[in-house]
């Protein structure tokens, strides 16, 4: 056994940008199958969300791996996917067992270093039910103009942050890590923006399920890679409300007693509206087990009030100097480069490919 493996792994799987990510992708799968973006890259490119599928058509059990739900997450995403595959782990499934690859989910943020969709929606707040009222967040609402403000000179970035201090001083730090992040749909343009009806990555998400019959199977495990939350390199394993407390135990007897949920207070997030994993169970309910594999990066920063401000207030700037620059060091936040950085979560991810594949195998999803 070589404990340099994940070290010389990284120097392939990682990649610079979302063209390489996808060449090195379709390079290491046979026939993947490829949705069309709308949307064009920075260069006037071409954008794909590619998938491929390993295993029996007829597999009752099935593991979904999910890069880019978050553009420059996907720099991670697409590489702990490679690894899968270098790790030749789906050459050995069991007949019962399938793998579906889904790569650069948000292709247009993978490519433009942005989180948001074309649509200029956060992905992971976009699959609440939009034939209901969306969920209210009033307290976004009073905090928008802070959060985004429109005037990016000093004095204005000091009254924002100071009205953000107020906030934080009245409140409470957790009420205002809730308003800020759990979703809102009343401020287009702002943090966290679910929007008013499903997004085209949804929809590309939506048709992949229906082309390669997700829902008819018995147990599904999806892992949905992301970054920024929680220590340097830690990669932990959250689950979400809409499972509630059964799909918490169905994961931590998969992936044991390191698996989170806000609920519990163990998870560096809070309670979100509108994520993928309410989308997969409404589709399955106790038939899935949903974790977001969340890889900390640095301590928080500016770059999503600088991303926001500039698709918001100067989306013809977006490919300028300043506009690269604020794009860049979005991509350096949420994907860090370094070479620890990549070594530990690719050993993190490996050892949650295997356990997913176990858990699959041992029957441990039913419940």
């Amino acid at each position: 056994m070589s404990f340099d493996i994940a070290q010389q792994a990284a120097s392939v799987v990682f990649s610079d940008a979302y063209l390489e990510a996808r060449e090195k992708f379709v390079a290491a799968v046979p026939t993947p199958r490829s949705y069309p973006c709308s949307s064009k890259g920075p260069s006037g490119e071409a954008l794909f969300t590619d998938v491929a599928y390993f295993g029996s058509p007829d597999a009752r059990k099935l593991l979904v791996l999910v890069s880019g739900t978050h553009g420059p997450e996907g720099y991670h995403g697409s590489a702990a996917q490679l690894l899968f595959l270098r790790a030749k782990l789906h050459e050995e499934l069991p007949s019962s067992t399938a793998v579906l690859f889904i790569h650069a989910l948000n292709c247009y943020g993978f490519a433009w270093d942005r989180r948001s969709t074309a649509e200029g929606c956060d992905l992971n707040r976009n699959f609440i039910d939009f034939s209901k009222p969306v969920p209210p967040n009033p307290e976004y609402e009073e905090l928008d103009q802070y959060c985004v403000p429109a005037d990016r000179t000093e004095e204005a970035i000091r009254r924002a942050e100071a009205a953000i201090a107020d906030y934080r001083k009245l409140h409470g730090e957790q009420a205002f890590r809730s308003a800020r992040m759990r979703g809102q749909y009343s401020r287009p343009g702002g943090l966290f923006y679910g929007g008013s009806k499903p997004t085209e990555a949804r929809r590309t998400l939506e048709q992949t399920v229906a082309d390669f019959d997700v829902a008819a199977r018995d147990n599904v495990i999806i892992i949905d890679y992301h970054t920024g939350l929680g220590p340097y390199g830690y990669g932990e394993l959250q689950c979400e409300q809409p499972s509630g407390l059964k799909g918490y135990e169905r994961a931590a007897k998969i992936f044991g007693p390191s698996v989170t949920l806000p609920d519990l207070g163990t998870s560096s997030s809070v309670n979100l509206h509108g994520t993928q994993d309410e989308y997969w169970q409404r589709i399955l309910g106790d038939r899935h087990t949903y974790v977001a594999l969340e890889y900390g990066t640095y301590p928080s920063s500016p770059v999503l009030r600088d991303e926001h401000w500039l698709f918001r207030y100067r989306p013809d700037a977006v490919d300028s100097e300043l506009g690269r620059q604020i794009r860049t060091a979005m991509k350096r936040h949420f994907y860090p480069q370094k070479p620890d950085w990549n070594e530990m979560v690719l050993w993190r991810a490996h050892l949650v490919h295997r356990q997913a594949l176990d858990g699959l195998g041992s029957g441990d999803l039913a419940g």
